[in-house]
């Protein structure tokens, strides 16, 4: 009997317990919240350049802790000032804005003794200098992007034609044959985009063998695994999943469709889609998460989710999949108040963390930001509230902003990544923006959240 009360005390227990975790947010969410958590996010984005102009000027990132500058290469790229332009320009932070034009104007130039990484000098340069060119119309950003691009066109000279992952800026010499979906098909929209504005057909042509590429080496299964030898063609990892290595790819084929009309990016991604519908899908108590297999038999190799993983939903709800979108969502709103912020890495099996560090990361408020705009659930605001306001209270420091080593413990770790302006602010402020700010039937966000314009008519 006593044995039966215990069972009956913890089942009580336990629906009390959901029953708290299951309470609606209030549906209602007014102007004047709306406009208060905007004027929050332009004082970080302030704050935060404040704190980089002070002690990182003309290097890539400003290191918040030790108060210094860091350069990712030899020589610094201006990270932060390309990244952040096109933000500031959005949150009319015009001072600013025209701050970071000026110094990307007088002294970013790419004739430097830099070995660098193609894909991270593609979605966050190129894709900057792109973006900042349209919306500012100057030509010498045109030209820095061209320039850009043409130093990073030896590393497509393979037998597949996917890139190297390294290539040297000055000599044009490259290294590292073992790349990955997300680095071969993430230079789409921005090597494309460049052929529009310069008629040069090359960048496009390369870029798009590439991730074509990427796609016709897919499994029986129609996944794509998680490295390949860009000599051989051959995988060298069939890890399969939507997280780092792969991820971006995915997004690319969908949003390089939108930003060019070519059909067979679509035909691409809804194959890859269906396939990560069938093979990937983990349905839980707490949301729909996505786990790891392989990508020959679909065996299951992991249930490791995290912070990369949260952009999936956002891409569903875009694609008019938005049934899934809510679900992984829910997932991802879980992942985050579990914990007060989102880990780098979860099990969602276990309900444990595999890696706790936050590091200033936008994939779960762009999700936010795509639901909310395709659904008008307010749901999504309070949770991009939430978020938003975990983020400024918990990563702010004396000069900028950090990264947390822990989200058990919020101590502060010495980095703020650029894309905490391209991504995680940007989408910060859309979220609670008016619909004007961003017209999704004439601008697509590259992975860096730099806007590109769509150039095709549309019939």
């Amino acid at each position: 009997m006593m044995k039966l009360k215990i069972v009956l005390f913890i089942l009580l227990v336990a629906g009390l317990l959901t029953a708290a975790v299951a309470q609606p947010r209030p549906a209602g969410f007014t102007n004047k919240m709306k406009a208060d958590l905007k004027s929050q996010v332009k004082e970080a984005a302030q704050h935060a350049w404040s704190g980089y102009k002070k002690y990182a000027w003309t290097m890539d990132d400003l290191q918040p802790l030790s108060k210094n500058g860091k350069n990712w290469y030899k020589h610094s790229m201006l990270m932060t000032p390309v990244d952040a332009y096109d933000t500031f320009i959005m949150l009319g932070l015009t001072k600013e804005a025209e701050e970071a034009k000026t110094i990307i104007l007088s002294s970013l130039h790419f004739d430097l003794d830099n070995d660098v990484q193609v894909f991270e000098m593609t979605i966050r340069l190129l894709g900057g200098l792109i973006s900042a060119y349209e919306l500012d119309s100057d030509p010498r950003f045109l030209k820095l992007a061209a320039d850009l691009a043409d130093r990073m066109m030896p590393a497509f000279k393979t037998p597949t034609g996917m890139p190297y992952r390294y290539v040297h800026l000055q000599t044009g010499k490259t290294r590292d044959s073992i790349n990955n979906p997300a680095e071969i098909g993430t230079l789409m929209m921005e090597f494309g985009q460049l052929s529009k504005y310069t008629g040069n057909k090359k960048y496009y042509d390369a870029a798009k063998k590439a991730i074509m590429q990427v796609y016709k080496s897919r499994s029986k299964l129609k996944l794509a695994g998680e490295q390949i030898n860009v000599i051989t063609g051959k995988w060298i990892s069939t890890h399969s999943h939507i997280s780092g290595y792969i991820d971006s790819y995915y997004e690319y084929l969908y949003k390089s469709w939108l930003l060019f009309g070519d059909p067979d990016f679509k035909t691409a991604f809804d194959i890859h889609h269906a396939a990560i519908k069938k093979h990937l899908l983990s349905k839980t108590a707490n949301g729909t998460f996505l786990r790891v297999v392989d990508m020959n038999t679909g065996k299951e190799l992991a249930s490791t989710y995290g912070a990369l993983d949260a952009f999936y939903a956002g891409l569903c709800a875009y694609t008019g999949d938005v049934q899934l979108a809510k679900d992984i969502q829910q997932a991802n709103d879980y992942m985050w108040t579990k914990f007060g912020m989102e880990p780098e890495a979860f099990n969602f099996k276990t309900d444990t963390i595999i890696s706790a560090a936050y590091i200033l990361r936008p994939e779960n408020l762009e999700s936010c930001f795509y639901l909310y705009r395709l659904t008008r659930d307010y749901t999504y605001l309070w949770m991009g509230k939430v978020m938003v306001e975990d983020i400024l209270k918990n990563c702010r420091t004396e000069e900028a902003f950090a990264s947390v080593k822990d989200v058990r413990t919020n101590v502060h770790s010495n980095s703020m990544h650029s894309f905490f302006f391209a991504e995680t602010l940007k989408y910060a402020w859309l979220l609670f923006a008016k619909e004007s700010a961003f017209d999704f039937k004439k601008t697509v966000f590259n992975t860096e959240a730099h806007p590109f314009k769509i150039l095709i008519k549309k019939e």
